[in-house]
């Protein structure tokens, strides 16, 4: 007998869904029919280029040229999109040139906020624009950001797009040889910064930072400063301060079009176990994707408030300022989503009446053990939608959502990558809800769970490989003339499928379940186990707020190393050792149970919040971590060294 959702949306809600008003346009032209989920996503992988070509007329994608063809060598990878087609990713994110909100920006001060316009964005950015032309920025040079998450990195970045130029980001919490490491590869002609930030209630200054960052930075031409949070900087070489930088004339914005496979964007790989790769991506790929999964698996549209707590940093801040393309008024956090207390993310959902609400499974996990319930508290009638990616979201999780924040909400774990700048498996609203489980496949995205050979198979954990060529397939890595490292990244292990390194379980019903990362896996015995699976358990117990689990070789075989982050006035004994064992063992199997069990201070993390098991077992086995400006908390890997093997 199958599970008993924990949510089924409301008939009318799901009829009047973009995603069931897109299955009857579709079948209007003759296609179908699709009297389901399933249904539409077979043929939507069966037949790419038709479902390609609907997505871009539904989603109403502004071009020029004439599309000579939607898809040509239909292979991964090779495949060739939209041929003759000429646009621009700003001209689509800036097409609402109205008075209606297109950005809310909000920090860690409650009294702060800022609101923009569609038009008066489309009038910054315009001004932006002229500035980095007078920059002598053009077509393919690089633009670089060390910034908040504030809205003149959204005006620069479409500023930086609309001339045809490539836009790359991190965050302020990136160390100096981090951002090194990602900016040094791509040399970017332009650096924007910010004075300052704020975090955990503090004042950081970006002068150091963006002294050492500009010292090093070969190629470097300017350095434009906004003023935020930090005491004035002056001095750094070809600076330039954002009132100068912005032309003072009020006139139409300009915009460019370039062909569908035009770079846009350079991403990175976490880097926590080698130099990042640099991965790059390209305007109309990029644009489709986020249109095909906003519209249809997301319901984002024009009346939407859409929020997403992000860095710059990470993929899915581009994600979320792709949600201007459909209209929505995208809200952008600044600080720690704690502070002052734990409640501070839900009273701006409140106040600004978010709709869509983006998250991890970590600041859940936070907000559940310190027993918040925010649908008590705040009044979330406009949410419609939780959207959690970063980690597998545990079952218990998935209750505690519909228990505390909102019975009545689509909660859609959604799970892809930088690689694609977008997802492979996510949610649709017109499909149940199961505890512990992501609803569906993205549609478009021909995912499979396969063993070592290859071979496809449900209801058994295997590698995610996606065996239908995509849009937002990356145009390569940055330096990688002959595509070597590209190839070897995604495509050697299974030829003609896109391997990701996720360990995923496809469920009878379609749903999926991760289990980790493929890289991380445990192998007791011969028997492979997802880090996931024992980090749902664990994390469960009142006395566990964290934990990390990794191989360490012994003998021949491989045991399970665990460390656990204990609640407050909690002592690790033998007494709590065995609970987490017995744990384990009556939830998972005995081959799950970990050998050793230790307490640490905090999960060594990335920046966009993911624990580092593969540097943990490095680390263990006496190796040295070089990467440690990758790491949000980099510290935290000396807690780990008295159990390093000598």
């Amino acid at each position: 007998m199958p599970p008993v959702p924990l949510w089924t949306p409301d008939p009318g809600r799901a009829a009047g869904s973009r995603l069931t008003g897109f299955m009857r346009s579709v079948e209007s032209r003759g296609y179908g029919p699709f009297p389901d989920y399933p249904a539409l996503h077979r043929w939507s992988v069966d037949e790419p280029t038709l479902f390609w070509e609907q997505v871009w007329d539904f989603c109403e994608i502004e071009h020029g040229g004439e599309i000579r063809s939607v898809l040509e060598n239909a292979r991964i990878p090779g495949a060739r999109w939209f041929d003759g087609v000429e646009m621009s990713f700003a001209e689509n994110l800036l097409r609402h040139d109205d008075d209606r909100t297109a950005i809310i920006a909000e920090g860690e001060d409650e009294s702060g906020r800022r609101e923009i316009s569609h038009r008066e964005l489309r009038r910054l950015v315009a001004r932006a624009r002229r500035g980095l032309a007078r920059l002598g920025v053009g077509p393919g040079d690089r633009v670089a950001a060390l910034m908040p998450n504030i809205p003149e990195a959204v005006v620069v970045a479409l500023a930086t797009n609309s001339l045809g130029a490539i836009w790359s980001s991190c965050s302020p919490d990136f160390g100096s040889r981090g951002v090194l490491d990602r900016f040094g590869q791509i040399q970017p002609r332009v650096l924007l910064g910010a004075d300052g930030y704020v975090y955990g209630g503090r004042r950081f200054s970006m002068r150091d930072r963006l002294e050492s960052v500009v010292s090093e930075l070969p190629g470097l031409e300017h350095v434009v400063v906004a003023p935020h949070e930090g005491p004035p900087i002056s001095g750094l070489r070809g600076q330039v301060m954002w009132d100068e930088f912005l032309d003072p004339a009020d006139t139409p914005l300009e915009l460019e079009r370039f062909p569908f496979d035009h770079p846009l964007y350079i991403l990175y790989t976490s880097g926590t176990t080698g130099v990042p790769k640099c991965i790059l991506h390209g305007q109309g790929g990029t644009l489709l994707k986020h249109a095909q999964e906003h519209a249809l698996q997301c319901d984002v549209g024009p009346d939407d408030v859409f929020f997403y707590f992000t860095t710059c940093g990470w993929m899915m801040w581009n994600w979320l300022v792709s949600g201007l393309a459909r209209g929505a008024a995208i809200v952008l956090y600044d600080g720690n989503p704690v502070m002052p207390d734990s409640l501070r993310l839900f009273r701006m959902a409140q106040r600004n009446r978010i709709s869509i609400f983006g998250t991890s499974p970590r600041y859940l996990s936070v907000l559940e053990k310190e027993g918040v319930e925010p649908g008590a508290t705040c009044n979330l009638n406009a949410l419609r939608t939780v959207l959690s990616t970063g980690a597998p979201l545990n079952p218990s999780q998935f209750e505690w959502v519909y228990r505390a924040i909102k019975s009545d909400v689509h909660l859609a774990s959604i799970s892809g990558g930088t690689d694609l700048i977008g997802c492979f498996v996510c949610g649709a609203p017109t499909l149940p809800v199961h505890a512990g489980e992501i609803q569906c496949a993205a549609l478009g995205m021909d995912v499979e769970s396969v063993d070592d050979s290859g071979a496809a198979h449900i209801g058994r954990k295997g590698e995610l490989v996606c065996s239908s060529p995509f849009p937002s397939l990356p145009l390569g890595f940055w330096n990688d003339a002959d595509g070597e490292r590209y190839h070897e990244a995604y495509f050697q292990r299974f030829p003609g499928r896109w391997h990701h390194g996720d360990f995923l379980e496809i469920t009878e019903r379609g749903s999926s379940i991760i289990h980790g990362r493929s890289d991380a896996t445990l192998n007791p015995g011969g028997v492979r186990i997802g880090t996931a699976e024992i980090y749902r358990l664990v994390e469960k117990l009142p006395e566990i707020a964290d934990s990390v689990a990794v191989a360490r070789e012994v003998n021949g075989d491989v045991s399970v190393a665990l460390f656990v982050v204990l609640g407050d006035d909690v002592d690790l004994d033998d007494t709590l050792r065995d609970r987490i064992r017995l744990t384990i063992r009556e939830g998972a199997s005995p081959r799950h149970q970990p050998n050793e069990i230790h307490a640490v201070p905090e999960v060594p993390r990335t920046i966009s919040g993911k624990p580092v098991e593969i540097a943990i077992a490095r680390l263990l086995r006496g190796e040295e971590i070089t990467n440690r400006d990758a790491l949000a908390n980099p510290w935290a890997l000396d807690a780990f060294l008295p159990f390093a093997t000598p």
